[in-house]
């Protein structure tokens, strides 16, 4: 459960998200891990790092960098405003780390130049996404992944830190994002398309339809396990669309 923003977290949306996913006929067979209680984990690879030489103190602020495209390494020899609450960042050099996605291909990414120096811990002293997700797909021995194509552009930058940490790289997958009819990303302020907890089944089918599994007409009228059961027999990774972003009609 990726609770580690902690002044976004919404009190019962953790215990929402996993009644929807047991409504949906999702199981895990472990227990439910939460970021928030790992922290001493990104503490010790954080402190790996550094002692190693291979990140900085900054105190730049989200303003002063918001007309840059890319972090230009103001701190890396020293804070511009020591003294106040910094952010720890990686050291990151120009080279490209190049990866094969199973279903989008061949992806390559400078991330020197794509994002520069890395933030690993805000000024607010809260671990990035891109530190945490290394650590526990690592520490939970995770040698697969599958998800969004939104985070595409974001595993160079995983498998860069993965490597500095000297962890397991995992295969990585990433499956269309489903977006509003007019193709805008699924927004939870104003959403158009959601989940409707009434009526499961035939979400379930139209995900299966849109993942190009080609569920027959009989599947509507059987059980939730029978779809997936269906579903996990006839899931084949070749027929996934190789394509970002996929627009989910109401």
């Amino acid at each position: 459960m990726e609770d580690l923003d902690t002044p976004r977290v919404v009190p019962g949306s953790a215990a929402g998200i996993l009644r929807t996913l047991r409504r949906f006929g999702f199981e895990w067979d472990d227990d439910v891990v939460h970021q928030s209680d790992r922290t001493e984990r990104y503490v010790a690879a954080l402190e790996a790092l550094r002692t190693r030489g291979l990140t900085f103190e900054c105190s730049c602020s989200r303003s002063r960098l918001a007309d840059e495209d890319r972090y230009p390494g103001h701190c890396r020899n020293g804070p511009l405003m020591p003294g106040g609450f910094m952010a720890i960042r990686l050291r990151v050099e120009p080279g490209h780390i190049q990866f094969t996605d199973r279903i989008q291909g061949g992806f390559r990414q400078d991330v020197a130049a794509a994002v520069g120096d890395m933030v690993l811990r805000r000024r607010d002293q809260l671990f990035a996404y891109v530190l945490a997700v290394v650590v526990d797909d690592a520490a939970q021995n995770v040698t697969h992944v599958l998800r969004g194509a939104d985070l595409l552009d974001n595993t160079p930058r995983q498998i860069h830190l993965q490597r500095l940490l000297e962890l397991g790289i995992p295969t990585y997958a990433h499956v269309p994002v489903l977006t509003e009819p007019d193709g805008k990303k699924l927004a939870k302020s104003s959403r158009s398309v959601h989940l409707e907890l009434g009526s499961v089944l035939p979400q379930l089918i139209t995900v299966f339809d849109l993942l190009n599994l080609s569920p027959p007409p009989e599947l509507s009228g059987g059980t939730i396990a029978g779809a997936w059961a269906w579903a996990i027999g006839h899931w084949n990774i070749n027929q996934v669309p190789r394509r970002l972003t996929r627009p989910l009609e109401r």
